[in-house]
């Protein structure tokens, strides 16, 4: 990823979102910007159900890259391309599995 994009990347955290608008807000918060601009997503768990909704709902138009991926402090890049080349088999980025945020779920799943 080019240094100026991360340079102005929009940050989202996620920590103060209540949990049942998290998914909703995100997707909003995407759908905002435009080709070529970066959302630096700010979380204390790894949202694999939301990355797998990201991938099935965008495709290759929103790419992702972990910026820290560790215990309790996630930070995942998502950079809008538009003009992305679709590959031949779309696949969702992980394994649909809860994300294990604190208390036996975040809500990802729907379940709590």
């Amino acid at each position: 990823m080019n240094e100026q994009a991360v340079f102005n990347a929009h940050e989202f955290d996620a920590r103060g979102v209540a949990k049942r608008f998290r998914h909703a807000a995100i997707f909003g918060a995407l759908e905002s910007l435009e080709d070529g601009e970066t959302m630096r997503f700010v979380n204390d768990h790894d949202p694999l159900p939301l990355l797998n909704q990201i991938g099935q709902r965008y495709g290759n138009q929103i790419g992702m890259a972990y910026v820290t991926r560790e215990a309790g402090h996630i930070v995942i890049d998502f950079t809008v391309q538009v003009n992305a080349p679709e590959t031949a088999t779309q696949q969702a980025p992980l394994a649909a599995q809860g994300c294990g945020g604190g208390g036996g779920g975040c809500g990802c799943s729907g379940q709590r």
